[in-house]
């Protein structure tokens, strides 16, 4: 081994230590920047390290690929509202897996050019990458679609549906066999190619936006296994061990996310949860289900708040639709000076990615000893004069808990209903992703505060300091 081999090696060993260490300081609040930083040395490390590899064919492909690639990365994570975040890391994850398909593509394609005939071990990582890495880059293509409201958000679902799937999978299957058996030219591997980002589009489609936080995670697992694979495709130590850290942390991240709403993946994925319900939209102040809901002004709810002991604020998608997560510390700072005891209840698929509110909410500055897991905060809520519920739909649903036919049924919520008071804050009564009624707005303890969350929370604040 020469010396320059031993570097290598050493290299992505300490990138490896760096990753793993990254995601043990990512599990707490407390620690996720150094993870962020470790995780960021490691990479640099991992990046330098094989440029100098012998290996490298072109300097100037590298070069123009990092003059192509960093401004449009360091101008994107800039500019990007933290309310957009879920969309830019469905993007960014489609841009890993694309390129771990991309990656394996020139790799069959270097071995055909040769004149060489590929053999089974040589084509085996080659066609995995190019499915998983296919599948991750167009299912996450519509996974930001969708969250970025440039498609509907709803389940997408046709006749037949399941069938054109499974051709769409056969197909795969057929020609991934085929050229395992040997016959190998380049139109079969592109015929696979476009199968897979077939199968990503068709498979991402009918999930609705309420299990978004989970296809993107599915997805982010994709993309590492398909990094891992391409790592031995290639001989890559550092790509099979980054891309494995990745697969298994998002598979065990989208298993813990079903499990908190006590749905299988197979429901997330073949369900079509979420589709639009037959019955019309319901107007601001009615319930679909006849029942009455009532209705309140700013300066009730203000009053309310302001006299409370205990306030726990239940934060959903429409906070972070409203960009209101600034607002929302700014009431809870007004409460506070009023000695009012401020928490916050956070649901674990509460809106569009993994974390999504602790991140905005992160943003706005809010303390972490504030934020509390459902677990942990759902006893509180039979203590607590007010739940304040901003723009938080399904997870506050009490029909998981006690209406057997629901699609949620079963699913663990937050207890917003066993507080004292409840305050919604929402725009009006339509439906949240899941499509389903929420019987929560028709309790005789809830009160409706219609309008955009933000400018709510910011009447609020005023309304809280004039009390």
């Amino acid at each position: 081994m020469t010396a320059q081999q031993v570097a290598l090696s050493v290299a992505y060993i300490a990138t490896a230590v760096l990753f793993i260490l990254g995601l043990k300081f990512l599990s707490s609040p407390r620690s996720a920047r150094m993870g962020n930083i470790l995780a960021m040395i490691g990479m640099t490390i991992a990046v330098v390290a094989t440029c100098f590899d012998s290996s490298i064919l072109s300097w100037t492909d590298i070069i123009i690929g990092a003059v192509i690639g960093v401004p449009i990365g360091f101008v994107s994570a800039r500019l990007v509202k933290m309310t957009a975040m879920p969309q830019m890391v469905a993007i960014f994850n489609g841009a890993g897996g694309g390129a771990a398909a991309l990656v394996s593509s020139g790799e069959f394609l270097r071995i055909t050019n040769q004149g060489g005939t590929a053999t089974w071990d040589q084509l085996l990582p080659i066609v995995l990458s190019s499915i998983i890495g296919s599948v991750s880059f167009s299912g996450s293509i519509i996974a930001f679609a969708k969250l970025q409201e440039l498609m509907t958000g709803r389940p997408v679902t046709y006749a037949g549906q399941q069938i054109v799937n499974a051709i769409v999978l056969l197909t795969i299957l057929a020609l991934s066999a085929y050229m395992l058996l040997g016959h190998a030219p380049a139109p079969v591997f592109a015929g696979l190619a476009a199968a897979a980002v077939l199968l990503g589009v068709f498979g991402v489609l009918p999930i609705g936006g309420a299990d978004m936080p989970v296809v993107i995670s599915l997805l982010n697992s994709f993309t590492g296994v398909a990094v891992a694979v391409t790592g031995f495709a290639l001989n890559s130590t550092v790509l099979i061990i980054s891309g494995t850290l990745v697969g298994a942390s998002g598979t065990l991240l989208t298993m813990l996310m079903a499990t908190a709403m006590n749905r299988s993946l197979g429901n997330v994925l073949f369900g079509a949860f979420g589709a639009a319900p037959k019955a019309g939209a319901a107007s601001a102040a009615t319930s679909t289900s006849g029942g009455t809901v009532r209705s309140a002004s700013t300066e009730d709810v203000a009053t309310l708040l302001a006299y409370s002991r205990s306030v726990i604020i239940a934060p959903g998608y429409g906070m972070a639709v409203a960009q209101a997560q600034h607002a929302v510390r700014e009431l809870t700072q007004a409460l506070e000076k009023r000695g009012v005891d401020v928490e916050f209840a956070i649901h674990p698929v509460a809106g569009r990615m993994p974390g999504h509110m602790n991140v905005l909410l992160a943003e706005a500055n809010v303390p972490y000893e504030q934020l509390h897991e459902m677990d942990e905060i759902n006893p509180q809520f039979e203590a607590a004069d007010v739940a304040l519920v901003i723009g938080a739909n399904d997870v506050t649903n009490p029909a998981a808990r006690n209406v057997p036919n629901s699609p949620i049924y079963g699913m663990p919520i937050l207890d917003v209903d066993k507080a004292k008071n409840i305050v919604v804050l929402k725009r009006s009564m339509n439906p949240g992703f899941a499509g389903i009624e929420n019987p929560l707005y028709e309790n005789p303890k809830t009160m409706m505060l219609f309008g955009d969350a933000k400018d709510s929370v910011q009447k609020l604040v005023a309304g809280v300091a004039a009390a």
